[in-house]
């Protein structure tokens, strides 16, 4: 598995760093391309409507669940 990467960005004015393994990234990346936003955009996005999980957390499950929802209608 890869090692997770830690990258610092800014989400609702605040600076924060999240870890995730590399193919989570790509994954994010193709899933903003796709809805029109950038990274941030869609993490800040993810961030508003996480509840009692942590960010790097959210982020993977929004993932699991983005590419669970394309298995289902193909």
């Amino acid at each position: 598995m890869n090692a997770e990467r830690k990258r610092s960005l800014t989400i609702a004015g605040h600076r924060t760093s999240v870890s995730l393994e590399e193919p989570f990234w790509d994954a994010l990346k193709q899933i903003a391309a796709a809805e029109g936003l950038t990274v941030a955009a869609l993490i800040a996005t993810i961030d508003s409507g996480r509840e009692a999980v942590n960010l790097s957390s959210a982020l993977r499950l929004h993932v699991l669940a983005h590419y669970r929802r394309l298995a289902a209608t193909a």
